[in-house]
């Protein structure tokens, strides 16, 4: 697991670069415009993802396949989930905490690109940071991996 220094570091990267593409683009899009524009500003800052992570639900002996999809997974330390609402409810920050107990990492951001500015459009949430925990879930095949 990364130091947490380089965790935050990372963080404020995917920070600046979702800063760059809520300027050019703006409010008012679909996550669907946003999240091919961040993925270009990630692999520009030389920043490893994953996009579109499924993951399986693991409920005592049954199996769902892909019953949770993650939008970004960058550098296997960081979570990201994309929004593009007027305003993030309890339910999305709840979103992001079942996101890093099923990968058990230490870190997500929650995005959301309706914002009026994106500086309001961050929320950082925290799972045994800077440590995580034992993943609950388990990743699925066929993830769309990027840089």
């Amino acid at each position: 697991m990364r130091e947490e220094a380089d965790q935050n570091e990372i963080a404020r990267t995917v920070i600046g670069c979702s800063i760059a593409v809520h300027r050019r683009v703006g409010p008012g899009c679909f996550e669907s415009a946003y999240a091919p524009c961040l993925a270009y500003e990630l692999a520009r800052h030389g920043l490893r993802f994953d996009a579109d992570v499924t993951m399986d639900l693991l409920y005592e002996g049954l199996i769902v396949p892909r019953a949770y999809c993650i939008d970004f997974v960058v550098e296997d330390c960081l979570v990201l989930e994309l929004k593009a609402l007027e305003q993030t409810g309890r339910i999305h920050g709840r979103q992001m905490l079942t996101y890093l107990k099923l990968t058990g990492l230490p870190l997500g951001l929650l995005l959301n690109f309706g914002a009026k500015t994106m500086a309001d459009g961050v929320e950082r949430i925290v799972n045994n940071f800077p440590h995580g925990t034992e993943p609950i879930g388990r990743r699925s095949a066929g993830r769309d991996a990027g840089h």
